[in-house]
């Protein structure tokens, strides 16, 4: 047998044997200090805001950022944040994703937040994307900063961009990302979001 397919089965492996122990322990990577500043409750965005701003972000048409928008509205409300980065992805049954943006929420400084996480499934391929993912509940920065597993079956494809469902306690995030297509149905796992940037994604 190839060499090559001999390591990239065994790094697949141990990746997988990783992976699943996170999923089964859920803490999440990094918790919220317990001195963070007491915040007054968070200012939603409202629906015509966001439609401007994932057009503008993605360079889609304000039709296509209205109807999936308008599905993320009716399953969760309106958001208080909202992350806009970029990432990339691969997968050969085992998967992994990297990621970097700014949280923004209405009256705070945007702060910088990377995630990365492992994902397991029907996946082979590579990608990488524009990311705007919707923060419902949050209500201070600190609490992005945790481990948020996939809601399964939650994986939507609408007018060109593709969303799925995160969520952890009483938080959920929306990534919405252009041209992925099936592949969010594809897999499961999760994805830490963290104040540095991780090399390993557990």
């Amino acid at each position: 047998m190839d060499r090559r397919v001999l390591i990239v089965s065994g790094l697949s492996l141990i990746v997988a044997a990783k992976a699943t122990e996170a999923l089964a322990q859920g803490a999440p990577p990094e918790r919220t200090p317990d001195h963070a500043p007491n915040y007054p409750p968070a200012e939603a965005y409202s629906r015509d805001e966001l439609v401007n701003k994932v057009s503008d972000f993605f360079g889609v048409t304000a039709e296509a950022a209205g109807a999936v928008i308008s599905k993320a509205f009716k399953d969760n409300g309106q958001p208080t944040g909202y992350i806009a980065g970029e990432e990339g992805a691969a997968a050969f049954t085992v998967g992994l994703r990297y990621g970097k943006g700014l949280l923004y929420m209405k009256n705070r400084q945007p702060d910088t937040v990377y995630w990365q996480g492992p994902s397991i499934g029907w996946d082979v391929g590579g990608n990488a994307a524009r990311t705007f993912t919707l923060c419902y509940n949050l209500q201070a920065p600190e609490e992005i900063y945790q481990r948020f597993p996939g809601v399964e079956g939650s994986a939507y494809f609408i007018g060109g961009l593709g969303v799925n469902y995160q969520r952890a306690e009483d938080v959920t995030l929306a990534p919405i990302r252009a041209g992925v297509g099936l592949r969010l149905g594809a897999n499961v796992g999760y994805l830490a979001y963290t104040r540095k940037r991780h090399i390993l994604p557990f």
